[in-house]
């Protein structure tokens, strides 16, 4: 049976595990709803993958929290709208700060 002739220090031990760790998730921005997501899956929060509905999320969902959920979604919705267009020089005047 092999036995070591010296014992081997710390840093030497830790020197060999040193590329033994935990890596941390890649993440992407899902384009529908905003929020990080797993790249090539389906979003957990909306159900969308590239651009299809693969997953009813409000089915499942409770009558009060599909109302929020529901609300949250139009929220987003009108937020992506109004950036598609700029705003014209005679917006800009008549917006008011």
């Amino acid at each position: 049976m092999a036995v070591p002739k010296q014992r081997h220090t710390k840093s030497r031990r830790n020197k060999r595990r040193m590329h033994i760790f935990l890596q941390a998730p890649s993440l992407v921005v899902c384009p529908k709803c905003g929020k990080p997501t797993r790249p090539h899956t389906v979003c957990q929060n909306c159900g969308f993958y590239k651009g299809t509905e693969f997953i009813d999320v409000l089915k499942k969902l409770e009558k009060k929290e599909r109302k929020k959920k529901e609300k949250e979604i139009k929220e987003k919705e009108k937020t992506e709208k109004g950036r598609e267009k700029p705003l014209t020089l005679e917006e800009l005047s008549k917006k008011k700060f």
